[in-house]
This record gives C-alpha cells, sequence and structure tokens, in this order.
C-alpha cells in the first residue's frame, strides 16, 4: 500500500478502503462474524453515530437498544468524555513510566471508592474478564484456597480464568483442563452451603443480575450468600462488569438489597465511556496487603497497559456525567416506564412469556403458545433450534423498525435491552410500538417473519 502524501492519513485510509469492511473481516479475523451477520440481515454499514443512535449513508437512523454489550453506559461520543480524551493526549503526560505514581488513577480510585465506602483499594486493569481474573487470583492468595464457586448459567468472561467460572458449556467446550471451581444454582443456599463444608473454597462469583437471560438473585439471596461465605472464611466477589455503574437504577446492582457488602467488585464496559477499555477490581485493604505482601511482590499481579493515562481520563470523565447529568437515576426511572410498558403486553400476546429486568436491564422471555396454530409453527423452531423465535424477533426490529437488539444467550428464548442509560420516553415509545408491531406479525401466523423463520431453520438444521 502507497504511504499517503506527508504521513499517515486516517481520513483517507478509511474513505480509500472503508468498503472493504466485511471483505477484510472475512480474510483476516474471525470469518464466521460476516457470514454470521449477512445470513440474519445484520451486515449493515452504519457512517456514524451519537448518543443511542446510529445513521446510515442515506441519513436513516437506528435506535440502539444493545450498548455495544453495555459498553456504551453514556451513549456514543459524549461530549464530556470526548473533551477529556482531548484534554489528556494535549498534555503530553509521562505516562506508563512504570517508576512513578500519576494523578489520575488515584483520581479515579478515589471517585469508585466514594461509591462503595466499605471497600479501600482498586486494581485498574483493561477489561471485565481481567478484573474477574483479579479478583479470582486475589481471593485465592486472601483466603489461601484453591477453589472458586459460581452460579449456573454465570458469564463472567472468556479468559482461562474467567472461563473457569462461566456457567455456559458452550463457552467452555474445547479449552478443558480449566481451574478447579464448582457451580452453584442462582439463590440455591443449600447447595453453597454444602459446597462450603469442605474448607477449601475461596470465593463466590456472582452477577446480581445474570446477564445471560436477565435472571436476578432472589431477595435476600446475596445477604444471606455473604453471611454462609464468611462464616466459612470464604469472600463474596460481585461481578458488576455489566450491571454496575448505574445500569439497575442504583450505582452498583448489590446496592439494591441492604446489607450486602461484597469484598470484591469487579467493574468495566460502561467505565470506558466508549472509548478507553479499562477495568478495575475494587476490594478490601487487608485482600490488597495479602497479595502485595512485601516489597518483593511489588509487581506480582500487574498489568502493561493498567491506570493508562486515557482510560483513567474517561473513566473520570464517566463519573462526573453519572452525576451531574443523573444518569443512574434516568435509567431507574426510565426502566421501569419501559419495563411496565413491555410487561402490560404479556396477556395480549400468547408467545410473550415475561418481561422482567431492573432499571435499563430487561429481559424479554418468549414462550410455548397455546393456539394450536402458532403451537406448531413454535414447534418447528424448537426441533431445529432453541431460541430461533427469539432471533425471529431480533431481525425484524432491525429490518423494519431500525432498532437493533440482541438475543440474550445461545438457545434462549430471551431478548435481553441494555441501551445507554441516557435514553427517555422517545426511545421507550418507538421501541414498544416496534416491539408490538413485530408481536402483533407473529401471533398472524404468515408472513414475513415466519418465511424467515423457515430460513433460519434451515440455517440451524445445515450446521449440525
Amino acid at each position: 500500500m502507497t504511504r499517503p502524501p506527508g504521513g499517515f492519513d486516517l481520513t483517507e485510509l478509511l474513505a480509500r478502503r472503508g468498503a472493504e469492511r466485511y471483505e477484510l473481516h472475512s480474510r483476516h479475523l474471525n470469518h464466521q462474524l460476516p457470514r454470521m451477520l449477512r445470513t440474519i440481515g445484520f451486515d449493515k454499514v452504519y457512517e456514524r453515530a451519537e448518543g443511542a443512535y446510529f445513521w446510515d449513508a442515506e441519513g436513516n437512523d437506528y435506535l440502539d437498544m444493545l450498548g455495544g454489550f453495555g459498553v456504551m453506559g453514556l451513549g456514543r461520543h459524549h461530549p464530556v468524555v470526548r473533551k477529556a480524551l482531548h484534554d489528556v493526549l494535549d498534555a503530553q503526560l509521562a505516562d506508563l513510566t512504570r517508576f512513578d505514581c500519576q494523578p489520575l488513577p488515584g483520581l479515579l480510585a478515589e471517585r469508585l471508592l466514594a461509591q462503595t465506602p466499605h471497600l479501600d483499594r482498586v486494581f485498574f486493569g483493561n477489561s471485565g474478564t481481567e478484573a474477574v481474573e483479579t479478583a479470582l487470583k486475589f481471593a485465592r492468595r486472601a483466603t489461601g484456597r484453591p477453589r472458586v464457586l459460581y452460579c449456573a448459567h454465570a458469564f463472567h468472561g472468556l479468559t482461562a480464568g474467567a472461563l473457569s467460572v462461566n456457567g455456559e458449556n458452550a463457552f467452555r467446550d474445547g479449552f478443558a483442563p480449566l481451574l478447579p471451581d464448582t457451580a452453584v444454582e442462582l439463590g440455591d443456599l443449600d447447595a453453597l452451603e454444602r459446597e462450603l463444608r469442605a474448607g477449601d473454597v475461596a470465593a463466590l462469583v456472582v452477577e446480581p443480575i445474570q446477564g445471560k437471560g436477565v435472571h436476578a438473585a432472589p431477595p435476600g439471596y446475596l445477604r444471606s450468600a455473604q453471611e454462609l461465605l464468611h462464616a466459612h472464611g470464604a469472600l463474596l466477589v460481585a461481578d458488576e462488569v455489566q450491571t454496575g455503574l448505574g445500569r439497575t437504577g442504583d450505582f452498583y446492582a448489590f446496592q439494591y438489597e441492604a446489607g450486602v457488602e461484597p469484598d470484591l467488585v469487579c467493574v468495566a464496559k460502561a467505565l470506558s465511556g466508549g472509548y478507553v477499555p479499562v477495568g478495575a477490581t475494587l476490594g478490601k485493604d487487608w485482600i490488597f496487603k495479602k497479595v502485595y505482601s512485601s516489597m518483593d511482590r511489588v509487581l506480582v499481579h500487574s498489568a502493561s497497559f493498567g491506570s493508562n493515562a486515557q482510560a483513567m481520563a474517561a473513566g473520570l470523565a464517566v463519573l462526573a456525567v453519572l452525576e451531574d447529568e443523573h444518569v443512574v437515576a434516568n435509567a431507574r426511572v426510565t426502566g421501569e416506564l419501559l419495563r411496565s410498558r413491555l410487561a402490560a403486553l404479556v396477556d395480549r400476546y400468547e408467545l410473550l412469556h415475561e418481561v422482567r429486568g431492573r432499571g435499563l436491564m430487561i429481559g424479554i422471555e418468549f414462550g410455548r403458545p397455546e393456539s394450536i396454530r402458532l403451537r406448531s409453527r413454535w414447534a418447528m423452531l424448537q426441533a431445529a433450534r432453541k431460541g430461533l423465535f427469539a432471533q425471529m424477533v431480533v431481525v425484524p426490529l432491525l429490518q423494519r423498525h431500525r432498532i437493533l437488539t440482541q438475543v440474550s444467550g445461545d438457545h434462549l428464548e430471551v431478548i435481553k435491552l441494555i441501551p445507554p442509560l441516557i435514553i427517555g420516553e422517545r426511545e421507550v415509545s418507538r421501541f414498544v410500538s416496534a416491539f408490538t408491531a413485530v408481536m402483533d406479525d407473529a401471533h398472524s401466523g404468515g408472513g414475513l417473519m415466519w418465511d424467515f423463520g423457515r430460513t433460519l431453520v434451515r440455517q440451524a438444521v445445515g450446521n449440525r
């Protein structure tokens, strides 16, 4: 490739080769991604984005109800975060010297810990899975025990340690052997206590609301689990990578239940402002002092890009926006509006089984209909692959109504909504209106939606 006159020119490069995006992915990256996107008609070309919207080359807007899997808590290109990043680049800080103490990491840690006054220290890494890896290592070191418990259907990341506490076999298959960890059902205190009696458990790592399927811990479970864990010398680790920073209507999802004070808390995703990857593991002073027990162990756990100035600046800007613009309260109010309007449709549509969630983390679950006419079509989909009906809903939401959503997990008939926390009544009305139209079509028993369903069935059968 010829170097542009005057050096590297990103704008010129994108203008010249941006149209090759799907071909480049097919040739050099995960070749299944463009194949999957083309199969379901998601191979769109988005030209720009702002807030909760994308725009294509024709100027059509698309409502983002996916939020980059939760990364875009403030939407895309929030001006406060953008300015912070411009400022930190223009400052030309002496960053990542490795042998000094820059102010930004300490300032961001101070702001995060102010939301969790029972915790004392922070380790900064680069992602949610790295935050979980940190918690696993710290829990083992602090307790001197090898085993970590996790909940069935949990998702804590895909690196080897985090994969060991991943409750979905589809992600684990082909990567054994993993670490010696054990699954218990979310909410099953008896199962938790049985495992703790063995005396080798370092911690339970748990999502207060599971991302897969959007299942919340039953009322009282986290506090009772905390008491059991502490009675047996083990730790409670709260994975707030997706639920944290206001997603559920509280700063952290565990704060919904009084008296819950996890020993370690993992955050990431929204802390980035959608720009610079960052993860953080918050913990108690005594745990950190067990890990960093002497000057000889000062670098026993570190990350090459952890605490970099750009990530810290983005994090500080995000926390400022959350406070200044009352984002957490908006997530609580708007989330309840969206959930209640969707829940009101359950009695109207026999294919709609349940609407659940908290704040702007909402699961829409579909189930077996009662009428014979729809039941035969449902059975056809289920026989081919569970989860196809949810995919049938996701596709027309994008194709006909320009709304981006996702199926909540493999083999699940659940759509998960995790939009930017800045959406309001206008976006709620647009989504509910579109969802109602799609459900009307599904219950008509024919049309393009069920034609697409048959296409999905053929694809699922062909992949066996």
